[in-house]
Formats: C-alpha cells, structure tokens, sequence
C-alpha cells in the first residue's frame, strides 16, 4: 500500500465509508521494514496477535542488536530466542526494562503489558528439559497466558506428577517436555481434557537419537488430545498453545455476548 492509497483509506474511515474493522483488515498486509540484511515485519501482531520474533541462532550481535533497534523503536513487545549471554548482556544494557533468561537463551521486552488470561500448565519430565520448557514458558507468557511450571516429573517417578492432579485438571492447555521416550505426554494427556502440547526435547542416552525417540513416541500418542512441535522447540510449543488458549477465549467472549 503506496501513501496515497494510505491516505484514502484513512479518509474513507474519516467519513464513515470504512469502520475500524475494515480499516484494520486493509492494514494487515503493509510492507515490512528492510534493514539490508533483514526484512522486519512490524505488521505480524495485526496479522497473528503477536509481534514478530527473533530467531538469533546464526546471527551476529550485530544483526540480533540491528533487529532489536528496528522492533523496539516501535515500541512492540521484542522476543528474541537461542541467544548467548553475551548478547543478552548487551540487549539488558541497551534495554534495562528487558528480562534476559539464561537458561532458556531468550530476552523479552513487554512492551505493552497486558492482562495476563487463561491458564497454561509447562510441565517437564527431568530437569535437564527446563531449557527447552522456559522457552515454551516465557513465550506464552509475553503472548498474554498465565503460566505456571512444574519440573521433574517423569514417569521414571509418576507418583511425583499425582501429586499436581489438582493443577493438571485446572490447567486449559498443557506443554509437555520431555525426552527419552517422551511418555510423558501421553500420560499427562490421559489425565486432562486439556488439550496437551507435547515438546520433544533432545535429552536423553544414544538410542534417543537426539530427540527422534520422543518425537516419534509423541507422535504415536495413545491418547488423544495430543499435538506435536518439534524437537527443542520450545518457542513453538508457547505460540501454538497460547494461540488455543486465545482462540478458546475470543469464543467464549462472543459465546457470552450472544446470550
């Protein structure tokens, strides 16, 4: 959309020929910001309900700091993943309002902070998936979840994971970690009408082939109710749940309305 096409839809919506919805809807697909080496897409909350996040795996500091500049000037919400700690470092310095986790390699900024709606449940089956897990957990968190964590309960021990029955049955979506042979997943799943977000992480002895086991275990869940992201992607697990989670509210909000 050129300036002048801009400026007719905002006199369109000047003069009532256009609502604030069709407005909003024209505006979903603006161009992206071109930094040379990135192409910043300011538009993705209109589009997905979230701002657009940053990979910085395989980026300089640079790159990931150039990014950062282009997103926060804007004054969004910024999440960058897969990060070291000395760029985190920096970003904090840069960005002292910014939260840089260590063990899940990611700094957030909350731009615009916002109630934070439904309950998400992070659960892991070692310590050893908390990594992958805080991924998950601060990602929906920025999205606008409530979220809480429970850590260490693998059915190497699934007396721990009874003990949390209380918290599984109020939870409205779950992500599940784990690696090994992934079982967990599947019994959180038999104890829940949540639907259960089951994140393979790459923990566990040789034969688990750096994740594939519980992927494939995830994958051929007995009990339903289970979807499946990829390995380590903790980040994928946080969006999708949140993304239910805010489909499952929009729902009941325009359920409630209608009666």
């Amino acid at each position: 959309m050129d300036e002048e096409a801009l400026k007719n839809l905002l006199g369109d919506f000047k003069s009532g020929k256009k609502d604030e919805t069709e407005v909003i809807d024209a505006l979903r697909h603006l161009p992206f910001e071109d930094i040379g080496f990135a192409k910043v897409d300011h538009h993705r909350h209109l589009r997905k309900g979230f701002p657009e996040v940053v990979y910085g795996e395989g980026k300089t500091d640079e790159q990931i700091l150039a990014i950062a500049d282009t997103i926060v000037r804007k004054g969004n919400n910024f999440l960058v993943t897969r990060i070291g700690q000395e760029v985190g470092e920096k970003l904090k310095t840069l960005y002292p309002d910014g939260e840089y986790n260590k063990t899940a390699r990611i700094f957030s900024i909350e731009a615009k902070p916002q109630e934070k709606r439904g309950y998400l449940l992070v659960i892991t089956a070692g310590t050893s998936d908390i990594p992958v897990a805080e991924e998950a957990a601060i990602t929906a968190s920025l999205f606008g979840c409530h979220v809480d964590c429970i850590y260490d309960v693998g059915v190497a021990g699934v007396h721990r994971l009874l003990s949390y029955q209380s918290m599984i049955e109020s939870a409205d979506v779950i992500v599940v970690a784990a690696g090994m042979e992934g079982a967990l997943a599947s019994v959180v799943a038999s104890l829940t009408r949540a639907p259960v977000v089951a994140l393979p992480t790459s923990v566990g002895y040789g034969a688990s082939f750096e994740g594939l086991s519980a992927l494939l275990g995830m994958l051929n869940s007995c009990s339903a109710g289970v979807s499946v992201v990829n390995i380590d992607n903790g980040f994928g697990a946080g969006c999708v749940a949140a993304l239910i989670l805010a489909r499952a509210l929009k729902i009941a909000e325009e359920m409630q309305d209608d009666q």
